[in-house]
């Protein structure tokens, strides 16, 4: 429901860091109908077809900008690789106690401490705050929504 990205320096004149923007669903000017009405039909659509859900970060790890670099692509392509061919729904997980997802311990192809974000971090305070300050963030934007179902609310970042 939050699509999350961030702003990059560079494309957008003024900007000289990254900076967190939402979108519902990543396309609000397309949407006419209140966001919980997408959830709703996303949770029939999985229902009906039994389809595995993947979120996939192809985003920073290692640091906060400046530090960190963007994920290897090889590593985002063996992610999305294992996740098409089944490979995942083999793998032991753990739920992130900030962000509230289920994250594989283990994915052919790529090195675990990608799988965990803490881990590439030198820093692992700065990466606490820095995670608690986004799903903060998350939680703002997503108190907007109204009538949202109890059980989107509750699958959404909570530490």
């Amino acid at each position: 429901m939050s699509g999350y990205t961030s702003t990059l320096a560079g494309p957008e004149r003024g900007i000289t860091e990254p900076q967190a923007t939402f979108s519902t669903c990543f396309g609000a000017p397309f949407l006419p109908r209140p966001a919980a009405r997408y959830a709703e039909l996303l949770g029939e659509k999985l229902d009906e077809s039994g389809a595995s859900v993947y979120l996939v970060n192809t985003g920073w790890s290692g640091g906060s900008y400046g530090v960190g670099s963007r994920i290897k692509l090889r590593y985002t392509r063996a992610m999305v690789t294992a996740a098409l061919n089944g490979e995942l729904d083999k793998q032991e997980f753990y739920t992130d106690e900030i962000f509230n997802v289920s994250v594989p311990k283990a994915c052919p192809g790529v090195p675990e401490e990608i799988l965990t974000p803490k881990n590439t971090w030198a820093d692992k305070e700065a990466y606490d705050k820095t995670a608690r300050d986004l799903a903060a963030r998350f939680r703002k934007n997503f108190s907007k929504y109204n009538n949202m179902p109890e059980a989107v609310v509750k699958a959404g970042p909570q530490g």
